[in-house]
């Protein structure tokens, strides 16, 4: 590795470094662009003007300056990818070399960020003060500039100074270049943050998606997890996202999880704690703020807190044994940020909280209106809890940022109003506000704070510092625009599909073999009646990788997928067509689904027909592509494979272990409940 020139598809290396632009010269001539005639001269312009440029941006000149400064950097330095420059130059023009060398991140600061960020501090109004500690979401779309939606994106960066933008669901040119837009609008960079605990596809079309971290928990290899965190770390900042929500350091102890399941890496404090420390030093060493969540641990639940408020009943002596084992070891590892959940611990912080008036609480969000969960008589969430976050801060050593879950998770909203619930995070030691429900609200509510004395100054300026300090560390103030023409290059190329493809592997359980059904001994011609059971909405696409992986290997494979729409025919030739089949697969896609009432569970007209097949002793191979647990609800199921997700790698993996075609290696994280 190149410790000066660092392509971002290599891997990164030093400590508190800035993001910096380098131009390479190459065959000792001027890399801008050289014309046939007065290319020199050209170059020439194309440095002065890009400098000057630049200086106008990374000194946060006013806006009607630095918006005409970015274009010209844009121009000039490709930044874009538009090649603008290189279209112009005919007669033997060559393109520009831009790369981006993005150093490891570390949680403590360095002196130039500390410095910069009080030089700031001293210039910032309250208001532009308080809008750094807020993130709005966004699910990036095409949107003209003057659609209203580009509008209240605008009044966010323009008017409300937010620090960041969280970014969900979209497709990869669009999320990038509506922030590369905002980017441009913005006085101060933007953080820019995402939910990638399996990878950029979890949230961006047409990228690799990582098996779930339960599957690299039943390899039991902490170097998946680590080239994981890598590789995440590596696409993330092609994409323009500096801060990523993971790993999750939840152990997950409780089989009626409706909302961890197979994102935790599995019940054993330790055994998640070792990959939790793996993750983050491959995540950070990549150049992004790792995130441990959900702080202080959502996996001894049975609510989701999308719906409603979880509470945890445990002493501060099992907290201690299970729940904060990997959060130590993050923080050991030196995770650059935490996320609070909205989690109460009755027995550790027992202040009473008791539900909104109807008129006063918010519309549902993250769930529907009827599928909120409330409890009369709950206790204050961890994320507004100054109880626990002095558990965080004093008694794990964590000093970097923490962040909460989303705001407006009815976990938190059908307790606080938006005002109420921001000011309430920032008391109890919270640094950045995500994604709230109603972000004026919370704007508003904290300059109240602040005007009435409820919070000073200090504690506002406290979280900005480690705010805007984490943003020069990570190269923003340097470079706070994404070039596209990198993307193509690094994201969901081959290294990453590799990775997929070998944690799969290892990961297949089996589980139960008592009817000797694997491998398939089955005649060429005999047929497979794969009983695809969903609690998705994707019946015409879910199990389409099991399939074509069966079929190239010259199986006959007739489907009928399941859901919770299926009627009664549906169900009864379902039944008619795996009794004269030679073999039933029964291909479990119960799901994690977050905000939803049916997530990880099957939906009925599924679990009924295979019910009723086990019942007329067909033989049958379950496979869970998704809830490990699923077992329980089938104990006479005698043949049991887990996948743990339904990614194509997986998917895929799970048709060479019915095939006989590799070791099935993989061991359950997790226990089975009386089984």
């Amino acid at each position: 590795m190149d410790p000066v020139i660092v392509d971002q598809r290599k891997d990164r290396g030093g400590l508190n470094t800035a993001q910096t632009l380098v131009v390479e010269r190459q065959d000792n001539t001027y890399s801008r662009a050289e014309f046939a005639s007065g290319g020199m001269i050209a170059d020439v312009a194309c440095v002065l003007l890009s400098a000057v440029a630049f200086l106008c941006i990374a000194t946060d000149a006013d806006t009607w300056v630095r918006a005409p400064a970015m274009l010209v950097f844009v121009l000039f330095t490709g930044a874009t990818g538009m090649g603008v420059l290189d279209g112009l130059a005919s007669g033997g023009a060559r393109a520009a070399t831009v790369k981006v060398s993005t150093k490891a991140y570390s949680r403590h600061p360095s002196a130039e960020a500390l410095k910069w960020a009080d030089k700031e501090l001293k210039r910032m109004s309250l208001d532009e003060k308080i809008g750094q500690l807020v993130a709005v979401g966004l699910n990036a779309t095409y949107l003209n500039q003057d659609s209203e939606a580009f509008k209240d994106l605008r009044h966010q960066i323009v008017d409300n100074h937010v620090g960041g933008i969280v970014l969900f669901r979209g497709p990869v040119y669009e999320s990038v270049m509506l922030v590369n837009r905002m980017q441009q609008l913005a006085k101060y960079p933007l953080l820019i943050s995402s939910d990638l605990e399996a990878g950029p596809g979890m949230r961006f079309d047409d990228t690799v998606n990582f098996p779930w971290n339960m599957a690299v928990g039943a390899t039991a290899n902490p170097e998946y997890a680590r080239r994981q965190g890598e590789l995440t770390a590596r696409e993330a900042r092609a994409l323009g996202i500096q801060q990523i929500y993971a790993p999750v350091a939840d152990v997950n102890n409780n089989a009626a999880n409706p909302v961890i399941n197979v994102r935790s890496y599995g019940e054993d404090p330790a055994s998640v704690a070792k990959l939790v420390a793996a993750f983050v030093a491959g995540a950070q060493n990549g150049g992004v703020i790792a995130t441990a969540k959900h702080f202080p641990g959502h996996g001894d639940t049975a609510t989701d807190s999308h719906r409603g408020l979880p509470e945890i009943d445990v002493t501060r002596e099992r907290l201690n044994s299970v729940e904060l084992v990997p959060f130590r070891a993050a923080v050991d590892a030196g995770v650059g940020a935490v996320m609070d959940g909205h989690i109460g611990l009755p027995l550790i912080d027992p202040t009473a909280i008791t539900p909104l008036p109807r008129d006063v609480k918010i519309k549902a969000i993250e769930t529907d209106e009827g599928g909120e969960i409330v409890v009369e008589k709950g206790t204050m969430p961890t994320t507004l809890s100054p109880v626990m976050n002095k558990i965080l801060r004093n008694e794990l050593g964590f000093d970097g940022l923490i962040v909460t879950d989303a705001m407006s998770m009815s976990g938190l909203t059908l307790y606080f109003t938006q005002e109420e619930a921001s000011v309430r995070a920032l008391e109890a030691g919270a640094d950045l506000l995500l994604k709230p429900a109603d972000t004026d609200a919370a704007i508003r509510g904290v300059r109240n704070a602040v005007k009435q004395g409820r919070l000073t100054d200090k504690r506002i300026d406290i979280s900005v510092r480690k705010v805007l300090a984490a943003k020069y560390d990570l190269g923003l103030v340097q470079q706070r625009l994404t070039p596209l023409d990198e993307i193509d290059r690094i994201v969901g190329g081959k290294e990453s599909l590799k990775l997929a493809d070998e944690i799969a592997q290892h990961a297949i359980t089996l589980v139960r073999n008592d009817a000797g059904l694997l491998p398939l001994r089955l005649a060429p011609k005999a047929t497979i009646f794969n009983l695809a059971i969903t609690n998705g909405d994707d019946r015409l696409v879910v199990t389409q990788p099991l399939v074509a992986a069966l079929t190239r290997s010259g199986r006959k494979v007739v489907t009928i997928v399941l859901d919770d729409r299926s009627s009664e025919a549906e169900v009864k030739k379902a039944l008619d067509l795996a009794t004269h089949a030679d073999l039933v697969i029964a291909s479990l896609y119960g799901r994690v689904r977050t905000g939803q009432a049916r997530s990880v569970g099957l939906p009925e007209p599924g679990a009924k027909a295979l019910t009723a097949l086990i019942d007329l002793k067909a033989p049958i191979i379950g496979i869970s592509f998704g809830n490990p647990y699923l077992l329980g609800s089938f104990p006479k199921l005698q043949t049991y494979l887990v996948a743990y997700g339904d990614m194509p790698s997986l998917q895929e993996a799970a048709a060479q272990a019915l095939l006989g075609q590799g070791d099935i290696t993989g061991r359950l994280p997790i226990s089975l409940p009386g089984l």
